[in-house]
């Protein structure tokens, strides 16, 4: 009887210590959630979580290298730039849309990305996507390379400010979830591309 009780507390133990070593990998699962959403609501937080921790429960998934464990003041504060991000964008393509119409000026922007990683990579291409007028049309993973459609960009000034966002971006992201690849040269073969598209 004794051996029979302790077999619920056994089982809630072992998942405890099943989802203990992937918290990272609950917390990346968790942001994706909210990226895909885009929202904030109590609702989408709690089923994220939920979602999440099931995953990792349901699956043998890889553990998380220690280059890629989330740093909490780095989370916070790319939390809180998800959240003005959210909120800017739709007014952004809004007042686009009301003030020129039809003859709102795009353009698709090459970025060099210097982060290497699958995680890393996935992460700045969603949180570009919630950015003012941005969305990633393609990713180049061979080559560390967003191809982002931005609106509005209607000439060099506003193309390398599109492209300074996006790096920025890169590094909030860097802050709070890994390191920048020790072996660069993403920066330098982004540059030759520039070099050779615009003599």
């Amino acid at each position: 009887m004794t051996r029979t009780d302790g077999l619920p507390n056994r089982r809630g133990h072992g998942r405890a210590r099943r989802v203990f070593p992937h918290l990272p990998m609950v917390a990346w699962l968790w942001l994706l959630w909210l990226l895909l959403w885009g929202s904030t609501s109590a609702l989408v937080l709690t089923g994220g979580l939920l979602v999440a921790v099931a995953v990792v429960l349901a699956f043998r998934l890889p553990a998380v290298r220690p280059g890629t464990v989330p740093r909490p003041l780095g989370v916070v504060r790319l939390l809180i730039h998800l959240l003005t991000d959210l909120v800017t964008s739709a007014l952004t393509v809004a007042w686009q849309v009301v003030r020129h119409g039809g003859r709102t000026t795009s353009a698709i922007i090459e970025v060099p990305l210097d982060v290497d990683g699958d995680l890393l990579i996935t992460a700045v291409a969603e949180l570009t996507n919630v950015g003012p007028g941005n969305l990633v049309t393609e990713i180049d993973r061979r080559r560390r390379r967003l191809y982002v459609h931005a609106l509005p960009a209607g000439g060099p000034q506003d193309i390398a400010r599109r492209r300074s966002e996006v790096k920025a971006v890169e590094r909030r992201v860097v802050q709070a979830l890994g390191r920048r690849s020790e072996d660069t040269g993403g920066d330098t073969g982004g540059e030759a591309d520039d070099r050779g598209r615009n003599p």
